[in-house]
């Protein structure tokens, strides 16, 4: 361990900062604590002052979220925690690189989406998607080797995972689908990168 008198370095305030993201995105901290200790983050000069910041998180493991390129760690770093995709008498669509927040809201109503995650980044190892779909469908592609778990509920609807659910690698990345299904489908497919 370092003495608390020691400068903190670049490093150790990304490594804080990174902590810090984490707990949101597990919703342990709100976006104004994060905010606030962001704030004290930067303003800490020694290795001492950073400690208080993460000491009531729990610890992160370095196997939780694979290494990233320079221009996915930059994307990964403006994560706000979620976003909203709405489709109401109508579609919308994300694919290319685009960052998957921790918590994406997809709203369908006599309308479709479409998610590619097959050049996304994942801003952390497991992302949820919540879903609220009526009278319409929501297709996501995922790339081999992601893990996708489906906790939707159906009602005169359904959700077909394509066998994605059966992956069993432990640090596999996570998908985790919730919500409701009424009158309407989900499908989840699995497909190579395009080239």
């Amino acid at each position: 361990m370092q003495p608390d008198h020691i400068r903190a370095s670049d490093s150790d305030r990304d490594r804080v900062a990174e902590r810090l993201r984490d707990a949101l995105a597990e919703g342990r901290l709100s976006p104004t604590e994060l905010e606030d200790r962001l704030d004290d983050l930067y303003r800490a000069k020694t290795v001492g002052e950073l400690a208080p910041i993460v000491a009531d998180l729990p610890t992160s493991e370095p196997t939780q979220r694979p290494l990233l390129g320079s221009e996915a760690r930059d994307l990964a770093e403006q994560s706000k925690g979620s976003e909203n995709l709405v489709a109401v008498f109508g579609g919308c669509e994300r694919r290319g690189r685009w960052l998957v927040e921790p918590r994406t809201n997809v709203s369908v109503l006599c309308g479709g989406a479409e998610l590619d995650l097959r050049e996304a980044v994942l801003s952390q190892n497991e992302v949820t998607i919540q879903l609220a779909v009526i009278l319409g469908g929501v297709d996501i592609i995922v790339p081999h080797g992601v893990r996708v778990i489906n906790n939707t509920s159906a009602i005169l609807g359904g959700a077909d995972v394509h066998g994605t659910d059966q992956v069993t690698e432990p640090n596999a990345p996570v998908v985790r689908l919730t919500g409701t299904c009424m009158l309407g489908g989900i499908t989840v497919k699995a497909k190579k990168p395009r080239r």
